[in-house]
């Protein structure tokens, strides 16, 4: 595989100056406008004249005739904000009615795709019936994500509409096409699937005053039964985060920040579009939220006060990503000190075995984390490395001995409590037999094992595990999870089993981009085993975010490892590796 890559670190200026038209321009999923109109009619019910006169600016006008509906095809997942210009209705009663969804399997003329926990989401309202003239929604109905939109008349009126439109409002403070860093190598699919995780990771980057998609959470739970024609009224109307522009989980949801994607989306957006300014947004929201005793949050704000081991690790994850790509190390000192507090945090769980011993069962929506749990303490494991360089550069070595006696003592306990020579995998903690694939993948990503050749043996025993659609989370039922994928794929890079990467690359993210229920643009949070869009932390299927930061990890992959650049001090002052 021939590769070639532009990646900007210390050479931005260089880079700016030397590409004087967009490199592999037609890649980049990213819209060259804010003011986007569909790309094509997907279908047709009732009397609709001339419904494809929307799919130009001026394009002339669609004619509803009583009960009857379009739906929309936008060519990828986009978001934002619609706005209908009328020419001509016949009742001050008409009405139309917009329906939004990333996946053609819930297109619907009376509802969404969902966002709670039960039902689908609320269609918007439109009061034509008032005259002509423009109708935009509401700020706190900004749609997140969507492929696929519905316009609805549900009357006997006659509606002439002369130009739908969405102001197109992810990655608010963007160039939206003007990436710092590029992939290319013969491989049409893995240079689909780089940009593909760049323009999911840009859906996901919001305005901060339009957060929070989950007003409902503590209201509606799994358990109830809503359905149609009752929907679930929606908006995203809560500040997240202080500054004009916030990294968070998913563009349609949660949209919120979580400390997961500090671990692997940070790296994928350094590589790309290199918004480091919403990272950090996102990241000073949770370390806002410190508690005195050195915890940080499972969330951010508004979502429940929840403990969570292993999130708390992930925003540490997340401040050396963030010093390793920005080089500002201001910025880490500012927060040195929230950082040591919370290390401590997790020290102070390790008990006499020399492992972390968690009892806090919040993860990443998998069954059974607790007790000498080999992902918590690979992750911390990998922390306590990331600490001792993060207090060299700032020269605070007073803790660096005592950190490695620490890390060695957890390495040494985690290979003779957890490991399985009989599987070629670590167990999830000494009192179980699953082998599971996030703390197998987090301890080759963290060095844990003790050899390459104990590496080797780990990569083999996950990739003969997979299945047609993906790598398995067994931790997590029938579900293949992109976001521990991601650092599976780490996983096989560090084990020296780059072919073994790419084909996992090829297969999952493949799958992912490719199959016709998806967006063919963004990546989706999770889905079965048996390839259907099923995510079993979740009852209420049309709520699966297709666009989630957090399977983004193969944008970073190909970058650091199949290409080879690889930093080796912070910003790339010194660069390693190569093509």
């Amino acid at each position: 595989m021939r590769l070639l890559t532009c990646s900007a670190f210390a050479e931005v200026a260089l880079l700016a100056a030397v590409c004087t038209a967009i490199p592999y321009e037609e890649y980049i999923l990213a819209p060259a406008t804010r003011d986007l109109v569909p790309e094509k009619v997907h279908h047709v019910n009732g009397s609709v004249s001339n419904p494809y006169a929307l799919t130009k600016a001026k394009g002339g006008k669609a004619t509803f005739h009583g009960v009857s509906s379009v739906t929309y095809d936008f060519g990828r997942n986009i978001g934002g904000i619609v706005s209908l210009d009328i020419s001509r209705v016949s009742s001050q009663d008409a009405l139309i009615g917009v329906t939004f969804t990333e996946s053609s399997l819930w297109i619907n003329s009376e509802a969404c795709d969902a966002t709670a926990d039960a039902g689908l989401d609320s269609p918007l309202w439109f009061p034509v019936g008032q005259g002509s003239g423009r109708y935009t929604a509401e700020k706190k109905h900004d749609r997140g994500a969507f492929r696929y939109m519905t316009l609805v008349s549900n009357t006997s009126a006659t509606v002439a509409v002369e130009s739908v439109q969405v102001h197109f409002t992810a990655a608010p403070t963007q160039n939206l096409r003007a990436y710092t860093g590029y992939f290319h190598c013969d491989d049409e699919l893995l240079n689909r699937i780089w940009y593909a995780g760049a323009y999911t990771n840009q859906l996901c980057t919001i305005d901060p005053s339009t957060g929070n998609a989950l007003p409902w959470l503590g209201m509606i739970s799994s358990d109830d039964n809503i359905t149609l024609p009752e929907t679930v009224a929606w908006w995203s109307n809560y500040t997240i985060s202080n500054g004009s522009s916030v990294f968070t989980d998913g563009a349609k949801r949660d949209r919120l920040v979580w400390p997961g994607d500090m671990s692997i989306a940070l790296e994928s957006v350094a590589v790309s579009t290199y918004d480091l300014y919403s990272m950090r947004m996102a990241l000073e929201s949770l370390l806002s939220m410190q508690q005195p005793d050195g915890r940080l949050p499972y969330a951010g704000k508004p979502f429940f006060d929840v403990v969570s081991y292993t999130y708390h690790l992930h925003s540490l994850v997340g401040v050396s990503h963030f010093y390793r790509y920005s080089g500002d190390l201001n910025w880490l000192a500012a927060h040195w000190s929230q950082y040591k507090l919370a290390l401590q945090w997790s020290l102070s769980s390790i008990d006499s075995t020399g492992l972390a011993n968690v009892t806090a069962s919040a993860d990443w929506l998998r069954f059974g984390m607790g007790g000498h749990n080999i992902e918590a303490n690979a992750i911390l494991y990998f922390v306590l490395q990331e600490s001792l360089t993060l207090a060299k550069a700032l020269n605070d070595t007073a803790s660096t001995s005592h950190w490695a006696q620490i890390s060695a003592t957890l390495k040494s306990s985690a290979n003779a409590l957890l490991w399985d020579p009989a599987a070629g995998l670590y167990r999830d903690n000494e009192t179980t037999t699953l082998h599971p694939q996030d703390g197998n993948a987090w301890a080759l990503k963290s060095n844990l094992t003790l050899s390459a050749t104990q590496s080797s043996i780990v990569s083999t025993a996950l990739a003969a595990r997979w299945g047609p659609y993906g790598a398995p989370a067994p931790e997590a039922g029938a579900t293949v999870s992109p976001f521990i994928g991601g650092f599976e794929l780490h996983a096989h890079f560090l084990a020296d089993q780059p072919q073994r990467a790419l084909d996992l690359m090829r297969l999952q993210w493949g799958f992912m981009l490719d199959d016709p229920r998806m967006t063919q643009s963004t990546f989706i949070e999770g889905y079965s085993t048996d390839g259907s869009l099923h995510y079993a932390p979740y009852r209420n299927d049309p709520r699966i975010s297709h666009a989630h930061g957090w399977a983004t990890g193969p944008t970073a992959a190909l970058t650091f490892y199949a290409a080879g650049i690889q930093l080796l001090g912070a910003a790339g002052e010194s660069c390693g590796g190569g093509v």
